[in-house]
């Protein structure tokens, strides 16, 4: 009997309590990635035409192991034309989770009439580009933008490109600018700053009673496997981690209500970016939080759409002083979908993880 106590014991016993709590870990992020990492699809809504806009519907060339092509809207700019002498700036607009290019179309109307050529784009697995098969998250997000940004750069009626996105559209254009050169300026919405807090939010989203010394390994547990199905990192996916690489103009925009992705998501993101531009001369960091706005629809706000329409001026160039474009974009209509879908939820279908410290 007495040799049930012995040290030996004790330590067999607790290597195999904690490959079990493994288990039930891997066991649930493996749950996790099969409901998350797969967007539901949603129809693309109205056109560029419903806002008096020419466009033109386009098949961009995927990037190196992505799909074939991405699904997108190109609008020209105001005057402009294949044959026109003085190329434009033109923007790649990037959406969020479980969204599509048509719920761009407000970003598309300000931009627009600021001097911009547009292109809204759907990500893979969204809109109308077919579904995955394999769970993508934002390095998936980022390769779709840097393969816009390429195309708009080959165009000889674009002089310069700028990325914008929202929520994880905003972490993937801030992740492609640290890949492709040719980006001249990003703005990010709404943007995550890493996949493990993003996780372990969505784990309070969906009201899963987890201990908190337990949340976050469980968090960085379930988003390595998410990430691992593409054999990326967290490092891969994180917004941060991209902002201390890229040297450009980066401007971001937070929801101070942000219920989805809280605004010190925010604040993560600048200290990366300006941690590494203390030089003189480095390209600038600039933050908006709009009080009384949460995740979505930060449209809405005209000093919004002044600071981002002056703000690609400025760092791109364009047919308008950054004032005069600033001023164009706030005096813009823009209202949110009559009837909006939201995706970017919690996870109901998963349930509560028990306290894996407990053998059973």
């Amino acid at each position: 009997m007495l040799s049930l106590f012995r040290p030996r014991n004790f330590a067999f016993a607790g290597l195999a309590a904690g490959a079990l709590s493994f288990g039930l870990a891997y066991r649930f992020a493996l749950r996790y990635r099969a409901r998350a990492g797969l967007p539901v699809r949603s129809p693309v809504e109205g056109t560029p035409a419903d806002l008096g806009l020419v466009s033109e519907l386009v098949s961009i060339p995927g990037p190196p192991g992505g799909p074939d092509t991405l699904a997108a809207w190109w609008i020209p700019a105001v005057g402009a034309s294949k044959r026109a002498v003085k190329p434009h700036p033109a923007v790649v607009i990037l959406h969020g989770w479980e969204s599509n290019r048509g719920r761009s179309l407000a970003h598309v109307r300000y931009l627009h009439a600021s001097g911009f050529h547009c292109l809204a784009i759907d990500a893979r697995g969204h809109g109308d580009n077919p579904p995955e098969e394999v769970a993508i998250s934002v390095p998936e997000f980022a390769a779709d933008a840097a393969a816009a940004a390429r195309w708009l750069a080959a165009r000889p009626d674009v002089s310069g490109v700028g990325l914008i996105g929202h929520s994880m559209g905003g972490a993937g254009v801030i992740a492609a600018a640290a890949l492709e050169p040719v980006v001249g300026a990003v703005v990010a919405m709404s943007a995550p700053a890493d996949p493990v807090r993003m996780t372990r939010r969505t784990f309070e989203l969906a009201e899963m009673r987890i201990p908190g010394p337990i949340a976050m390994p469980l968090a960085a547990l379930t988003a390595a496997v998410l990430l691992v199905a593409r054999r990326h990192s967290i490092e891969d996916a994180s917004a941060s981690t991209a902002a201390a690489r890229y040297s450009g103009p980066l401007f971001l925009i937070h929801g101070e209500d942000d219920r989805a992705v809280p605004v010190s998501h925010l604040t993560l993101i600048a200290d990366a970016a300006r941690k590494q531009r203390r030089r003189p001369g480095s390209a600038e960091v600039e933050t908006l939080v709009l009080s009384g706005f949460g995740h979505r629809w930060l449209y809405e706000a005209p000093e919004m759409r002044r600071r981002v329409a002056s703000f690609l001026a400025r760092s791109l160039g364009g047919a308008v002083t950054p004032h005069k474009a600033g001023e164009l974009a706030a005096a813009c209509v823009v209202e949110r979908p009559a009837n909006p879908s939201f995706g970017y939820g919690a996870i109901p279908d998963l349930a509560p993880v028990a306290d894996p410290t407990r053998p059973r």
